[in-house]
């Protein structure tokens, strides 16, 4: 006679428990792991969201830079030990092409995407005083002169490398690349004259066009970019070439629920704070919010498309 009672005091002990759990999530500190240095886009916009993260917390979000590997090292880190939610991931889209160049054995499948917060196309960007005014201009020459143009990248692995590449392979044109350690000193090259372009993000490199040193061909987006309206897309010009950087928070799969839920309505409330997309802003990145239905649907479909080009190119570490 005292069967079902239990039954449903088991039941209501299971749901307290459960209510307890959801409601004490995080309840210690909660780390936010860069792949790479300290002092790139990755690790400003982790920070920002660290710094805004804190508000809406009762335990501190800490940043954890943990690079190597073309960013695998932190990618399994992250994955490493249980998925209790007290590791996230500062999520970008060399995590969809790194691991189809046999660097590391974390995959985007391993995650679950968030939010975004960010999201800049590369470019095809060259001195202010090299003879090329159109990406066309630019094209020919690389045609007519095989391997004689140099495009610095931010590294082998990234998606200014293999931009690069894709270009490459679209327009019947040989690059010579060459690999920086990050986008500000591929950058650096380019002004410098070391390289005659790069493939960096506009978003990275605004601030020398503005000042006249550096001048935008061609951006690779699906449309053209409002502070420089009169630059063509490439698909414009008959090359649907579409890349770009962008920035997100994601957590292992297998996390629970409660974490994920939390973490949702805390990016909301990260990205909707004036003063956190003023600190994105003033480090020329680009805001481009997305839930997390929206931002693993279009992780999902840019994870095939890599996988089809990475075939195509034959890109090694």
């Amino acid at each position: 006679m005292n069967f079902l009672p239990r039954i449903v005091l088991g039941a209501l002990a299971c749901l307290t428990a459960s209510v307890a759990a959801a409601a004490s999530y995080p309840s210690k500190q909660i780390e936010l792991v860069v792949a790479y240095q300290p002092g790139g886009g990755s690790d400003n916009t982790a920070r920002a969201v660290a710094d805004e993260a804190r508000n809406h917390f009762p335990q501190t979000v800490f940043v954890m830079n943990k690079p190597g590997a073309s960013g695998s090292i932190g990618w399994s880190y992250v994955l490493s030990g249980k998925p209790d939610g007290y590791k996230v991931l500062l999520m970008n889209p060399e995590m969809l092409f790194v691991p189809l160049m046999g660097i590391g054995k974390a995959t985007i499948d391993d995650f679950q995407p968030v939010a975004r917060f960010t999201d800049d196309p590369s470019s095809i960007t060259v001195r202010a005083d090299a003879p090329w005014n159109t990406i066309e201009e630019f094209i020919a020459y690389a045609k007519a002169n095989p391997e004689a143009v140099t495009i610095s990248n931010a590294g082998n692995g990234t998606i200014p490398h293999l931009a690069a590449a894709a270009l490459a392979d679209s327009t019947g044109a040989t690059f010579t690349h060459v690999p920086y350690q990050g986008s500000s000193p591929a950058i650096m090259g380019l002004m410098a004259g070391d390289v005659k372009a790069t493939t960096v993000a506009y978003a990275e490199l605004r601030q020398h066009v503005e000042t006249g040193k550096l001048k935008t061909l061609a951006v690779m987006s699906a449309q053209r970019l409002p502070a420089i309206p009169q630059v063509p897309t490439f698909k414009e010009r008959g090359h649907d070439l579409q890349f770009s950087v962008w920035r997100g928070i994601g957590l292992p799969k297998g996390a629970p629920e409660e974490a994920l839920a939390a973490w949702r309505e805390v990016a909301r409330k990260v990205y909707e704070t004036p003063a956190f997309q003023k600190s994105l802003v003033s480090q020329n990145l680009t805001l481009a919010w997305a839930d997390t239905p929206e931002f693993t649907a279009d992780i999902a479909r840019q994870n095939e498309a890599f996988k089809t080009l990475m075939k195509k190119l034959n890109l090694k570490p």
